[in-house]
């Protein structure tokens, strides 16, 4: 079976957690869980006719206290970036971390959820906010945790990528 390292990147309390859960065990909580350091899970999933083991590293939110440690990244096949559209901030905050990401990891396959997706109603992005993603050809998924909105599909998009390379 393959083995490939994916990274749950992201601000504090955009959902890095959330989506994880949702994924490997098809559950949501309402009560925020700090992550501390790292926490790794896994899931086994089938991609074409290959079977490929995931092992998800996520890594705490980074805030202006906590910085992302780079040796998280080492050895990663590709990441999430996360940003919670009802914070334009953490946007920015996923534009930084993907750059920083690159540089350590060079040019893995990753992919930019906009999670929170069933809160749409009170997302605080502008129309535009997301063309610059996109026009770098960038592949953008609104998510929920909360309904499994285009989780399982983001999961699998990148794991369908890493085995590209």
């Amino acid at each position: 079976m393959i083995q490939k390292k994916i990274c749950m990147l992201g601000a504090f309390a955009v959902g890095k957690t959330s989506l994880v859960q949702r994924f490997v065990s098809s559950i949501f909580d309402e009560r925020y869980h700090t992550t501390v350091g790292v926490k790794i899970d896994r899931k086994d999933v089938r991609v074409g006719d290959r079977d490929v083991s995931l092992m998800l590293w996520d890594i705490h939110g980074e805030d202006e206290f906590q910085k992302l440690r780079l040796s998280y990244l080492r050895g990663s096949s590709g990441y999430l970036v996360v940003a919670d559209g009802t914070r334009r901030t953490t946007l920015d905050r996923a534009y930084a971390l993907q750059g920083v990401a690159e540089r350590t990891v060079g040019k893995a396959p990753f992919v930019l959820l906009v999670n929170k997706a069933d809160l749409k109603g009170d997302w605080n992005l502008e129309p535009g906010d997301l063309d610059e993603a996109r026009s770098r050809g960038w592949k953008v998924l609104e998510t929920s945790a909360k309904t499994g909105d285009h989780v399982e599909e983001a999961f699998l998009h990148l794991a369908s990528r890493m085995l590209e390379g």
